[in-house]
């Protein structure tokens, strides 16, 4: 009798049977299930994969510890307004059905707003309704089988277990190959031959039982270390996908099926050495990519930082700059206006507006008032605050923001574009010159023609093709962090190796603030007026602002009672019955004559002006050589929104014929961008981060100059340490080589298979050794990219 399968978790449906829609379900669960995917036009979700649903379990109750506030707060990384924000361990994570299931949980229930799924780590990030809750989204995944797992581990904050099971896989594996291998050597040297022959008579009488033996080593290697092969290549073919493991598996199960049926037939020993040596190889080749992956990761995360400084207020009331990886628990720190809060704390001064969309996508400001929690990512916008930290920075987690969904743009990648596409033909390919090559054999050497179809599927692999890009690329990332140039993701690099126009912002990108000096003149300042001068800029992060307030004398810390900063014009503020402005000329109401052109910053008072102070630009060191060297390459331009003051000088400093803008406000420096790129430029754009951002983001490439102030944007791409200003063509002709060594690891790999198929297809080729190649061309390739960025991260400094 046939038993109807479910159509969503492919169970058989012999305790219950429910037909909706022509379709069996096992229980109402799977057929709920069903329904908010039809209803919710996500039945793509069984084109992708048929029966991809596990069965929803039992639960009610079972989640019933997330009514309890503590433990909602320990779990969740964002907890403010209307929004929450919470990473979950979801161990069913297995395939790209999962993941496009799980990032369009918004079209199960409006209250998610965003989903995002990390696939090496099977985490997602989920942004949902307060009103919503934790229990209710965790009861919304288990419902359409995606149960999260939810461990004391997570409520106590302390450090996962290592999954070890690779490693106890790959003990398993070696253990089985090292004795069927001293098992197999009678049948090496031919010692087991029959006593007529002049065999070992205790070989002869024992060869049935070392077989035997051998068989049973066998089964551990296939259904427990090679399980995940038959695992992957199942869950490919259920969704129609020819993935790698495949022929894998099928090599796997060729092998053990013929070499089971030899020796219980007594027609030879099988091939039981190639087996167990196969699975063994493959696991070591997995074992070191995950060892150095995990190893770049860790590098990227904990030891190479993002040089962006903050302000530490000292107990004894004084301000010192420090990188962003030396803040502790307990540390109080300065947050100006547009600046980006570093870690989660608690407000103890200021009026506190916080843009929480760099982390949330909600744009809407929420007010906080002293007391109140702040967390890491949100954006002060009204003047400055202090708040005392509550733990230690986690470069991991600022990383993540950085890399949130809710910011990526469509700046495509090149290789991951071409390894899919090889990726998705390869299998194809390796299936039909195993099938052909075999049938030829077939008929001129029957003997060969197993070895030959179980050599094909093994030795070639695409593998190295796959490994190429993101080890080559990844291990660039951890270089260019250690160089103090902290870059936001591989794509970038890629990106990068492409300029062929960079466009540089003048004022705290090509000047330094650390050498700077202004004289004031005008009407002198009253002692309020001083006072509220150095409070108002004391809450900006422009440059000449920085530059000011580390030159005036020391003044009483007050509240202001407004505070407003124009981009591209000065900054307003207020206190008691003084108004003052600080900016350009025009934005304070002064009139200036057109042959005026120092670098200056104006001050008014109650609508009546006051002075300027008029600075000294110093330009960085090795300005000169750096475009010099970046003129043979690259098109080179200056977009300032000073005025013509610095032209002279800039000339002179610069490469002749360097296009100079100047009075360039915020949009036209984007405009200008844009042209550009309409022209089919791919234009590098290098500013100060905050009042450039508009113009980083629309690049191809933003680089933010991080001189003393946190810098930290969504905008920008890439952070670039200010000492380290005069590395950075050498950075870029470093993304150019780290493609050339990509483009060279193609080119191997593609040898190696060339090679690999044609000793496997003439039949020269035992299985046992295909075993040991293919996993060593992966490890080769990483090795080989490995050692090439090494060497070009060396010569960098």
């Amino acid at each position: 009798m046939k038993v109807d399968t479910c159509y969503h978790c492919g169970d058989p449906c012999d305790r219950q049977l429910i037909t909706f829609e022509e379709k069996s379900f096992c229980c109402t669960g799977c057929k709920t299930v069903y329904e908010i995917f039809s209803s919710n036009d996500l039945s793509h979700y069984y084109e992708l994969q048929e029966a991809a649903g596990s069965t929803p379990k039992a639960i009610e109750g079972k989640y019933d510890f997330l009514d309890n506030e503590d433990i909602i707060t320990k779990l969740l990384e964002f907890n403010d307004g209307n929004i929450q924000i919470v990473n979950l361990y979801i161990p069913t994570i297995h395939c790209s059905s999962c993941i496009w299931i799980l990032e369009n949980l918004n079209k199960l229930n409006n209250n998610v707003t965003n989903s995002q799924v990390d696939f090496p780590k099977k985490t997602i990030r989920v942004t949902y309704k307060k009103e919503f809750g934790l229990k209710s989204l965790v009861l919304l995944l288990a419902k359409i089988g995606y149960e999260p797992y939810i461990s004391l581990e997570d409520f106590e904050g302390k450090k996962k277990a290592t999954d070890r099971s690779l490693i106890y896989k790959l003990g398993v594996a070696g253990f089985a190959f090292g004795n069927v291998m001293f098992l197999s050597f009678p049948e090496y040297f031919d010692l087991g031959s029959s006593a007529a022959s002049g065999g070992e008579f205790w070989l002869n009488q024992y060869q049935g039982l070392f077989r035997w033996m051998m068989f049973v080593f066998s089964l551990p290697v296939v259904f427990y270390a090679g399980w995940d092969y038959f695992v992957s290549a199942f869950k490919g073919l259920r969704a129609k996908l020819l993935n790698i493991d495949v022929p894998i598996a099928l090599g796997i199960l060729v092998l053990f099926l013929r070499s089971t049926s030899d020796i219980a037939f007594d027609l030879g020993s099988g091939f039981f050495d190639s087996l167990t040596g196969l699975v063994f190889f493959l696991l070591l080749g997995k074992f070191f990519q995950q060892r150095t992956y995990s190893f770049l990761s860790f590098e990227r995360d904990y030891k190479s930082y993002f040089p962006i400084a903050i302000t530490r207020l000292n107990t004894d009331g004084t301000e010192e700059t420090v990188p962003v990886q030396n803040i502790e628990k307990g540390d109080r720190i300065l947050i100006r206006n547009e600046e980006m809060i570093p870690v989660d704390g608690t407000l103890v001064y200021g009026s506190a507006q916080i843009d929480y969309s760099f982390v949330s996508g909600e744009s809407e400001p929420v007010k906080k008032e002293i007391g109140e929690q702040l967390f890491a990512g949100g954006k002060q916008l009204n003047g400055v605050i202090e708040m005392v930290a509550l733990k230690s920075v986690s470069q991991s987690y600022l990383t993540q923001l950085w890399s949130n969904a809710i910011f990526k743009t469509d700046k495509t990648t090149t290789f991951q574009n071409l390894t899919d596409s090889i990726g998705k033909r390869f299998t194809i390919a390796v299936l039909t010159i195993a099938i052909a090559s075999t049938t030829f054999w077939l008929f001129h050497d029957p003997t060969k023609a197993m070895n030959v179809f179980t050599a094909v599927l093994i030795i070639a692999c695409p593998c190295a093709i796959a490994l190429a890009s993101p080890f080559t690329l990844g291990n660039m990332l951890r270089i260019f962090g250690k160089k103090k140039f902290y870059i936001k993701n591989t794509q970038t690099i890629e990106q990068l190796a492409k300029i062929d126009t960079a466009i540089f912002d003048k004022t705290g990108t090509i000047t330094t603030s650390q050498k700077s000096t202004a004289y004031y003149e005008g009407m002198p300042l009253t002692a309020e007026e001083e006072s509220l001068l150095k409070n108002t800029i004391r809450a900006s992060n422009h440059p000449l602002s920085r530059s000011l307030y580390d030159l005036l004398k020391e003044q009483n810390i007050i509240t202001l009672d407004e505070y407003e900063e124009h981009i591209g014009k000065g900054l307003e503020s207020s206190k008691g019955n003084i108004k003052m402005k600080i900016g350009s000329a025009n934005f304070v109401g002064k009139a200036i004559p057109e042959n005026m052109l120092d670098t200056s910053m104006y001050i008014s008072a109650n609508n009546n002006y006051k002075g300027r102070y008029v600075f000294q630009n110093q330009y960085r060191e090795g300005l000169t050589t750096t475009f010099k060297n970046m003129s043979q390459t690259l098109n080179l331009a200056i977009l300032s929104g000073d005025n013509e003051g610095e032209k002279t000088r800039l000339e002179a400093l610069l490469p002749k014929l360097t296009p100079l803008f100047f009075n360039q406000k915020p949009e036209h420096k984007l405009a200008f961008i844009k042209t550009l790129q309409d022209q089919g430029k791919k234009v590098l754009m290098v500013g100060d981060g905050l009042n450039d951002a508009g113009a980083l983001a629309q690049s191809n490439v933003g680089i933010a100059i991080s001189e003393n102030i946190n810098v930290f944007s969504p905008a920008c791409d890439a952070i670039l340490d200010a000492s380290k200003f005069q590395q950075l063509y050498s950075y870029i002709l470093a993304s150019k080589k780290a493609i050339r060594i990509i483009k060279m690891s193609f080119m191997l790999s593609l040898l190696y298979n060339c090679v690999g198929l044609y000793f496997a297809v003439t039949g020269q080729l035992e299985p046992v050794i295909a075993a040991i190649l293919m996993p060593l061309s992966s490890i080769s390739i990483v090795a080989f990219t490995t050692v090439m960025t090494n060497f070009i991260g060396r010569k960098l400094s």
